[in-house]
């Protein structure tokens, strides 16, 4: 294998591997110059629509990324970290992204926020279109909260030199991505067994997303728990939505329309768990004493509802701290102990739950 190294204008030393995507290779197959090349990649405005177009095209077909520059981390430039993420910014995504701010400023490096759809296609939403643009913008490493990671966006990724950590992913945590997540299944048995401990026995269980990890943490622990206590869990009772207000309030208003309506849920977000509340509020019914919600997060969404949510406490603000400086470690050369941490969850008791005024 023979080696070699082309230079970016403006930027560091890029190495290059027969077989693999270069610059030399792009320039060849377009008809251009490695100048022209680092032009297209750098955003230069001195170079013609058409060449543009046909640089731009063969650096998709060939996938190529660039490489971050291998300065160990410890550029002389401020580092710069890219934030993504997918969907609506619900009131979890924004004391991650607090989190993630506050330590930023500490340590004095940039965070640019931007988002990316969950399927990206071809083109300029393609993997490594994507982080071909991540590349050229000098990014030292990805933040990525709650995703399914694609295989995708990991090899791109790698082969840009640009470290990954993903906050709470929907898959399990694989060996070669590094995750930070909460104790979901701890926390899902304290919220059950809180309600136990009231007296309830018809506890139903309102999750997110059926294959995502985290739901499906928080909802063995609510078996587990009524498991322990020999409490029957009908098929009705365990439900799935998205995390969000629209799916407590529907799946909530299932729950109670059903002949033998629950006396307490345990819902896996605290903007479902806002959603549960408004379900009970239409059906007439008090919180908690004819139902009582206990939800997951603690967001300022639990602190601000009527009444006050008991929910599961996952330390969000630490989880964008401890996700940021991993990946400023990853960017330095670090070694890590682990691929995945985990930080502990409490359970928060206020205003929602309650001895249930009549079971059976």
């Amino acid at each position: 294998m023979t080696l070699s190294s082309t230079r970016i204008e403006g930027g560091a030393p890029v190495s290059v591997t027969n077989g693999r995507p270069t610059l030399a290779r792009v320039a060849a197959s377009a008809g251009v110059s490695v100048s022209t090349v680092s032009k297209v990649l750098n955003g230069r405005s001195d170079v013609g629509p058409e060449t543009r177009a046909r640089v731009e095209a063969i650096l998709s077909k060939l996938e190529y990324v660039g490489r971050r520059p291998d300065s160990g981390g410890r550029s002389s430039h401020q580092q710069i970290v890219e934030l993504v993420f997918h969907g609506e910014l619900v009131a979890y995504a924004l004391e991650v992204l607090q989190g993630v701010l506050e330590t930023a400023a500490e340590l004095g490096v940039a965070v640019v926020v931007s988002a990316r759809p969950r399927q990206p296609g071809s083109g300029p939403d393609s993997p490594a279109a994507w982080v071909r643009r991540l590349a050229a913008a000098g990014r030292t490493a990805v933040v990525d909260v709650v995703d399914d990671v694609l295989a995708g966006d990991l090899a791109a990724l790698s082969r840009a030199r640009l470290p990954l950590v993903v906050i709470d992913p929907l898959n399990m945590p694989r060996a070669q991505m590094t995750s930070v997540g909460a104790t979901n299944f701890a926390g899902g048995v304290a919220a059950t067994q809180h309600l136990l401990s009231l007296g309830h026995r018809r506890i139903a269980y309102l999750g997110g997303e059926a294959r995502s990890s985290v739901n499906q943490a928080r909802m063995h622990g609510y078996l587990a728990a009524m498991g322990a206590e020999r409490a029957e869990v009908c098929d009705e009772y365990v439900r799935s939505g998205h995390f969000l207000y629209r799916d407590g309030l529907v799946e909530g208003l299932a729950l109670l329309d059903l002949p033998e309506p629950p006396t307490a849920v345990f819902v896996a977000s605290d903007e479902s768990a806002a959603g549960a509340l408004e379900a009970a509020r239409s059906r007439g019914l008090q919180v908690p004493q004819d139902l009582s919600i206990v939800g997951f997060d603690d967001t300022q969404v639990a602190r601000t509802a009527s009444p006050p949510l008991t929910t599961v406490r996952q330390p969000l603000r630490e989880m964008g701290a401890v996700a940021l400086r991993t990946a400023l470690r990853l960017a330095a050369g670090d070694k890590l102990d682990s691929h995945h941490v985990e930080l502990a969850t409490e359970l928060v008791v206020r205003g929602s739950t309650a001895t249930p005024r009549h079971e059976g």
